[in-house]
């Protein structure tokens, strides 16, 4: 029940990134750099010292390994937030959601963690929902296409990055493990950023405190108590209950934005509530 607790709270942390985003008024990659910079500034000090530790008692492979994670990160969160500056926010929330799919074959494959057709007809159930709750803005194009595959590309970076967090469970403690994956990924990000010419000063007071709301509630509390699930229970799990974060996000917009929901979105957001309970309903096995 307390790896579920910490699941839904993760859920729903990371279901606040869409009204932050959407009040941000600054380029895709400042934003994405920016929110795993301050997520960064906040958590090296209380990790500091835990995580050097950490660090010495790490093989090789397993430092590569974090490494490869922190550029997955980096990859998921620039690519998918730049995509919405290439197609429609239905695409690219359809092509970043389709990670359960790429999770289930690999965590299958690393750790037998197998799921019963009931588990899989909850996923294809929540998957529809994410594609009725988007149905009415698709748009198709050859600029779409390069935002949808950065969308897709993201997904599966996702995924991969749950995978590897899964992997090193064992091997480093969760506080020392994300102090070190969101540096690495803010470094990554604002290398990027700067490349591509865009300055990291100069906007609005509202756009900042955005930044940093980003950093706090999505980054530091959803994204860690994700990371902190996998290594209770099965990554499959994980990886589907994030599909109720456009749930969540339509919620908060409502309450939030006004944004009330159209008919698609609260018959999409019953499938796909309905789809994790059922993939829920398996009895996970948790690894010790």
């Amino acid at each position: 029940m307390k790896a579920y607790l910490i699941l839904f709270i993760g859920v729903l942390s990371v279901s606040f990134a869409a009204i932050f985003i959407r009040l941000a008024d600054a380029p895709p990659l400042v934003i994405a750099a920016c929110r795993l910079a301050i997520a960064s500034i906040i958590l090296i000090p209380i990790a500091a010292t835990k995580a050097r530790q950490s660090l010495n008692k790490l093989s090789r492979h397993d430092i590569l390994l974090i490494l490869l994670s922190s550029v997955f990160v980096a990859l998921h969160f620039g690519l998918w937030i730049t995509s919405l500056s290439y197609t429609s926010i239905a695409s690219s929330v359809v092509l970043v959601t389709a990670h359960p799919a790429f999770v289930t074959v690999i965590s299958c494959f690393l750790w037998g963690e197998r799921v019963n057709k009931l588990a899989i007809g909850g996923i294809v159930v929540a998957f529809a929902g994410v594609i009725l709750v988007n149905y009415n803005g698709f748009i198709f194009g050859s600029q779409a296409i390069l935002g949808d595959l950065m969308a897709l590309i993201a997904g599966f970076a996702m995924g991969a990055y749950l995978i590897i967090g899964r992997q090193l469970r064992a091997q480093i403690d969760i506080l020392s493990y994300l102090s070190i994956l969101y540096t690495c990924s803010a470094v990554i990000l604002l290398i990027a950023t700067l490349s591509f010419g865009y300055n990291l000063f100069g906007y609005s007071n509202t756009t900042y405190l955005m930044m940093i709301l980003l950093a706090l509630v999505p980054q530091l509390i959803g994204h860690s108590t994700l990371n902190l699930a996998v290594r209770l229970i099965p990554v499959i799990f994980v990886s589907v209950a994030i599909l109720g974060e456009p749930v969540g996000a339509t919620i908060l917009g409502y309450l939030i934005l006004g944004e009330a929901p159209t008919a698609n979105e609260i018959a999409g957001g019953l499938l796909i509530l309905g789809g994790i309970f059922l993939v829920m309903r398996q009895k996970p096995r948790i690894k010790p």
